[in-house]
């Protein structure tokens, strides 16, 4: 009984939180009906004329929604790909120092940008990358030629990957190093006995024992393959960059609120939403075989 009670305390603490998901995420789920309809605000979702499939049939004539979700895809998928290698290698590293104090420091330095809104660096990097910038200043002391790193489909997408890598390696460091610190001690004695050298260790010990954590990490990052950042990129791109850069959620939201085109952006939104639905489930599948990974 006394279980019983506690566990209503516990539920109750959740209630909060599950009434704004409702408000805020269920509730607006009745608006994918616009997706199949041809949306006059005048008229409202009950008024509009209902078109089927119509604006899914748009989604996969127009070239230019091949080349978003292209760019999506690369995008995401080479963050997915980064956000991990990098992350480990430098988990490596911050292992291998021996100094304690040292080592908490820097790792208190390189995840502080995880907490840094997109707004606030956005404004940074184009300082730093700009014409004048301090980039292509420094590479000018080279005799390099300036290069335009936000207006120009060459630099574009290396510099949303790079700038992204930057901002969350550190944090995402956390996981492995968190890992390390349960590999067990005597595992690293028994090796060095053998003669092996740090990297004999990293190699034979180290990432062996990391295994599990990197490939649930990797399987469940394969649920935002679709997902390439929004507010990172609508705030550092512009128009001479949509070849390269236009990702799905920058698209939605300039045929929906900036051209007016609701429909055709709600059906956008919402295969974007179905296909990422399946492959969050397809990752948690992944992750329960490969790695004991489950939540439910």
């Amino acid at each position: 009984m006394h279980s019983k009670k506690n566990e209503l305390y516990y539920h109750s603490m959740l209630l909060p939180g599950m009434i704004l998901i409702f408000i805020f995420s269920i509730i607006p789920m009745f608006g994918i009906i616009i997706a199949f309809q041809k949306f006059v605000p005048a008229k409202g979702i009950f008024g509009s004329p209902f078109v089927g499939l119509y604006n899914f049939k748009l989604l996969f004539t127009y070239p230019d929604v091949r080349q978003v979700i292209f760019n999506t895809v690369l995008i995401a998928t080479i963050k997915i790909i980064l956000g991990i290698v990098v992350p480990v290698f430098f988990a490596i590293l911050l292992n291998e120092v021996r100094s304690v104090a040292y080592k908490r420091t820097v790792q208190t330095i390189v995840y502080l940008p995880h907490f840094l809104s997109w707004v606030i660096l956005a404004v940074m990097f184009k300082n730093i990358l700009s014409y004048t910038g301090m980039v292509n200043k420094i590479g000018s002391v080279f005799s390099a030629e300036p290069a335009m790193f936000l207006t120009a489909n060459k630099w574009f997408r290396s510099v949303i990957v790079s700038t992204d890598v930057w901002k969350e390696f550190g944090y995402g460091a956390v996981i492995y190093i968190a890992a390390m610190t349960n590999i067990n001690p005597n595992l690293y004695e028994a090796a060095e006995i053998d003669g092996a050298n740090r990297w004999h260790k990293i190699k034979y010990v180290t990432l062996p024992s990391i295994k599990p954590t990197i490939i649930l990490m990797a399987t469940l990052a394969l649920g935002n393959v679709l997902n390439a950042g929004f507010e990172q990129i609508f705030t550092m791109y512009s128009p001479l960059v949509y070849e390269s850069g236009d990702i799905i959620d920058t698209y939605v939201y300039r045929m929906g609120l900036e051209k007016m085109q609701y429909s055709f952006a709600t059906a956008v939104g919402l295969f974007k939403s179905v296909v990422s639905f399946v492959l969050i489930v397809l990752a948690y599948k992944l992750a329960d075989k490969f790695a004991g990974y489950s939540i439910f």
